[in-house]
This record gives C-alpha cells, sequence and structure tokens, in this order.
C-alpha cells in the first residue's frame, strides 16, 4: 500500500492524521486541521452518493450511519478550528 500524506480517513468516523513537526507550531496544527477538515468533507460527500444510489436497503442503511459518524467527526473538528482561528487572534484570552 502506498504511503499517504496528511490525514487518512479510515472509514471508521474518525480521522487519522500524523503530528505537526516540531518547530511549526500553531500555524501546523492550524493546517492540519483544515487538511481533516477536508478528508472529512471527502468522505461525507462519497457516504452521500452510496446512500442515494445504494443498490439494496443495507447498503444505503451502512451508508447513512457512516454518514452521521462522518457528520458527528466533523462537527468536532470544525469546533477545534473555531477554537484554533480565536487563538490565532491577537489578544486572545487563553483559559
Amino acid at each position: 500500500m502506498p504511503a499517504t500524506e496528511g490525514p487518512v480517513w479510515k472509514g471508521t468516523g474518525t480521522v487519522e492524521t500524523g503530528p505537526a513537526e516540531e518547530g511549526e507550531g500553531q500555524d501546523a496544527a492550524w493546517l492540519d486541521l483544515h487538511g481533516e477538515r477536508e478528508t472529512l468533507e471527502r468522505g461525507l460527500a462519497l457516504a452521500q452518493v452510496r446512500r442515494r444510489f445504494a443498490s439494496s436497503a443495507a447498503d444505503a442503511a451502512d451508508a447513512q450511519r457512516e454518514e452521521a459518524e462522518l457528520l458527528v467527526s466533523l462537527d468536532r473538528v470544525l469546533t477545534r478550528i473555531r477554537a484554533a482561528e480565536y487563538g490565532r487572534r491577537p489578544g486572545a484570552r487563553r483559559w
């Protein structure tokens, strides 16, 4: 199997990302989050197409379940992106 770069969607509702290289700081983590978001959005689009054009009710149900898992994961990533964007602003509070 060829090596991939960036986030990799595993089909389990989660996305695995590699750690940011040391010294890249918040910018690398922020970019990793956006890469994870993009990967989830692609997986979500594929799940929606599979649900719409499924050849059986079982396949449609599996795709719908996967779509729901991806939506939860995407919501979490978007929340983390919003938090990271707030933290990047000058004068942002640190809790």
